[in-house]
């Protein structure tokens, strides 16, 4: 009727303009003489909607057009309202009918052919460079208790939704929104759908379906996550990422998901699905515990981040949440949730404590490059005073190393092994007096002493002081500690024992004394033996020779005294002493040694002490403490 109404139009206005040509000829003289007003017909200008719906009608979409019109939904997409439409092609309508034995969009109960139409729209207009990998939210309210279902975006390479879906035309831009042009039906997507989808979720999908009798997955779709409508459905999953699945088998010891038991993998499945239940976000609560479709039980705690909390006291956190399916919904979690079962109660050994503390790396590290991390990762048990990281860095300085790197692995290895000790001994077993450490730095390769004082609290070789006890662990005990402990040499110990404080007074009374400087040799005269008389010994000595005090003793002869102790040359421990054998002091006078119910040395003067406590090893040499002093021949 338009297009009439135009050609009439035209034809009066041709008239007009002939028979004003030919006015014009009969009188050349005539002229306007008043303005002539024109008003435009309003339909001249039209311009023709330009809708989702007109797209599709005009583009071949006659399958969309169909089912929209099917379900409902032409005035809705035909409207003002911005929509973003994944428009599948008539070929992608008709791969959807064969593969879900439809013979015709007739087949297909509109309620059903509404939603998967609406699983195509979103709200607004979103252009594909908009689009990033993630999940966005459809128009599709097929949740379980009527949620919007998501969708998943892959933008790696093209434009790909719920890994079905191919953008094949984007950017259509119409009045009412954008079109994207895809090459398949994007179906209702159950919770298998996302993870199959986002690749994040790979290894979860080989851990679904790496056994045969495992039925998660199915590809008739009759898997158990593949339930819909009925119980065990609705469920809700916590789905590790790839990244987590790594984490775990490195946290077990394992290469690989082939290396957990078929059905210790099942059960580590089971645990992170919740059956009959459609668990949104907004439902958890603080300390809410979830029993899990294994039957074990999870906690989870509400706060800057939502955070799971195993069988094992492993905590998780929720990095997505709210992936809606039809038949439930998925959470991903940054770590795998391991129910409580001895095979897999995560290892924490020694070593596994350095790995996982922030404040021992520097041990950790130490460990590494001392080829010690492995001993004190297995099933033996020790007792390990554990310096941290303040410390490692005090000893580096003091030693003049700039890095740990820089430290000869040889030496590494033996300071390392001065912390440990053999067996768990917790801070209440341990009391003062000498111990045995693993380190081997003796002269002849024997296990050097560590003396323990706990008198207000405990100090290891007078440098070190435990700042946390107890800290156990699978294969012992850890003692945190603020200094390394450094290897000890003969002098190491007379400064830290407290029972000789009256001999370190006497090594150091007299300024041209240079007993400390050569008993802290590591190889002039060494090894050294010391026969090392307790603070009583001296004070029997000065009761002997009628003095009030150490100073009243001449310089000289104090400096024969201390000289009459130490055997130069030889770690002579108790194993190597023979009944009467003599020994040539570095005073140059012998002493004899007597080996019976104990073991005595024998002065020049006959005076008998005896070892009261045999076998302390330093790097450069023993000490033997004894209960007297030793007098050589002294001058009258």
């Amino acid at each position: 009727m338009n297009f009439i109404l135009k050609n009439l139009k035209l034809s009066a206005l041709a008239l007009i303009i002939c028979l004003g040509f030919t006015a014009c000829d009969e009188e050349d003289d005539f002229q306007f003489t008043d303005d002539v007003t024109v008003t435009p017909d309003p339909t001249d200008d039209v311009v023709e909607a330009n809708t989702i719906v007109d797209f599709a009608d005009e583009n071949g979409f006659s399958s969309l057009v169909a089912a929209l019109e099917a379900a409902n939904l032409t005035a809705t997409l035909d409207g003002d309202t911005e929509y973003t439409v994944f428009a599948p092609t008539d070929e992608a309508f008709a791969a959807f009918l064969t593969a879900n034995g439809f013979a015709s969009l007739g087949d297909v109960p509109t309620d059903v052919l509404e939603l998967i139409l609406l699983n195509h729209v979103q709200a607004g207009s979103i252009l594909s460079t908009d689009l990033s990998t993630g999940y966005i939210t459809s128009s599709a309210e097929a949740g379980p208790d009527g949620e919007n279902v998501s969708l998943f975006i892959n933008t790696e390479g093209g434009v790909t939704i719920n890994g079905v879906s191919t953008v094949t035309s984007a950017d259509n831009i119409v009045d009412n929104g954008v079109v994207h042009a895809v090459d398949a039906v994007i179906g209702l997507p159950d919770v298998t759908t996302f993870a199959t989808a986002d690749p994040t979720f790979s290894i979860l999908v080989q851990a679904l379906t790496r056994e045969d009798d495992y039925n998660y997955v199915a590809a008739d779709g009759t898997g158990i996550l593949q339930t819909s409508g009925d119980s065990p459905a609705p469920f809700t999953v916590f789905a590790p990422t790839d990244d987590a699945f790594v984490a775990l088998l490195d946290e077990l010891g394992m290469a690989g998901l082939d290396d957990i038991p078929a059905d210790l993998l099942a059960k580590v499945l089971n645990y992170h699905v919740v059956t009959d239940a459609n668990v949104v976000a907004g439902d958890l609560t603080d300390a809410m515990e979830v029993t899990t479709f294994e039957s074990g039980t999870f906690t989870i705690y509400l706060g800057e981040n939502v955070t799971i909390v195993d069988e094992n006291d492993r905590s998780t956190t929720i990095i997505v949440t709210d992936v809606q399916a039809t038949n439930g919904v998925i959470h991903a979690i940054d770590r795998v949730l391991l129910p409580e079962d001895d095979a897999f109660t995560p290892d924490n050994s020694i070593a596994d404590f350095t790995a996982n503390s922030e404040n021992y790396s520097s041990l950790f590290a130490a460990l590494r490059a001392a080829d010690l991390f492995s001993v004190l990762d297995g099933d033996t048990e020790y007792t390990v005073f554990a310096p941290d990281n303040d410390a490692f860095a005090a000893f580096l300085s003091d030693m003049g190393f700039a890095s740990l790197d820089e430290v000869p692995e040889d030496v590494l290895e033996q300071v390392l092994l001065n912390h440990v000790q053999a067996g768990s001994i917790t801070a209440g077993d341990l009391q003062t007096g000498y111990y045995t450490s693993s380190s081997t730095a003796g002269p002849d390769g024997e296990n050097l002493s560590l003396y323990v004082n706990t008198d207000g609290g405990v100090t290891l070789n007078g440098v070190s002081t435990v700042t946390t006890a107890d800290v156990m662990v699978d294969n012992g005990v850890i003692h945190a500690v603020d200094a390394v402990i450094g290897l000890p040499n003969v002098v190491t110990f007379a400064l830290a024992d407290p029972t000789f404080s009256i001999l370190v007074d006497a090594l150091t009374r007299e300024d041209s004394y240079t007993f400390v400087d050569i008993l802290s040799s590591p190889d002039t005269n060494t090894p050294f033996t010391v026969f090392a008389p307790t603070n009583a010994a001296f004070g029997d000595l000065l009761t002997d020779l009628e003095l009030n005090a150490l100073a009243d003793l001449d310089a000289d002869v104090l400096s024969e005294v201390l000289s009459y102790h130490v055997v130069t040359e030889a770690n002579a421990t108790s194993g190597t002493l023979t009944d009467g054998m003599t020994i040539t002091t570095f005073q140059g006078e012998d002493v004899t040694i007597n080996v019976g119910d104990n073991v005595t040395v024998t002065d020049v003067g006959g005076r008998t002490a005896t070892v009261v406590l045999a076998d302390v090893q330093g790097t450069n040499g023993v000490i033997h403490a004894i209960d007297m002093v030793l007098l050589p021949t002294l001058d009258d």
